[in-house]
């Protein structure tokens, strides 16, 4: 187990832990600020990344697999952001005809509707968040 280096003689930590721990709070910071914006649209952060990742595809649909890996997040809580959009109609899921093993999903017009109406409340808190400095305003829902 590595120990956070801190100096004896200022109780100060590394740049390096500084740097990380900030990035950690930009972090938190945006992704509340999203998830309370967002709401507006009936949306919270994970979902509306996975509604514009499949808007930006060609034909609007992806294998959870590769969803997964564009928006970070694991397979178990993909799926239940998934089965969210799939009870309000947004995304489809649909079996893979290259692949019986794996699920497309699918955007539905609901969803590209959602997903464009959400777009300027995600780039504006985008916008306000990462150009500014650390608000640290965000509280929890």
């Amino acid at each position: 187990m590595t120990e956070t280096k801190v100096s004896a003689e200022t109780g100060e930590v590394s740049a390096d832990v500084r740097i990380w721990r900030e990035l950690l709070a930009r972090h938190a910071d945006i992704g509340c600020a999203l998830d309370r914006e967002l709401q507006q649209h009936g949306l919270g952060m994970s979902e509306y990344e996975v509604l514009e990742r499949l808007a930006e595809l060609p034909e609007q649909s992806a294998k959870v697999q590769t969803i997964a890996k564009s928006v970070h997040l694991s397979q178990s809580a993909l799926s239940r952001v998934i089965g969210r959009l799939e009870t309000a109609g947004l995304v489809e899921r649909l079996m893979c005809h290259e692949d019986r093993r794996a699920v497309n999903v699918k955007l539905t017009d609901e969803g590209l509707l959602r997903q464009t109406e959400a777009a300027p409340t995600h780039r504006r808190v985008l916008a306000e968040r990462l150009h500014s400095p650390l608000l640290k305003s965000c509280d929890p829902l």
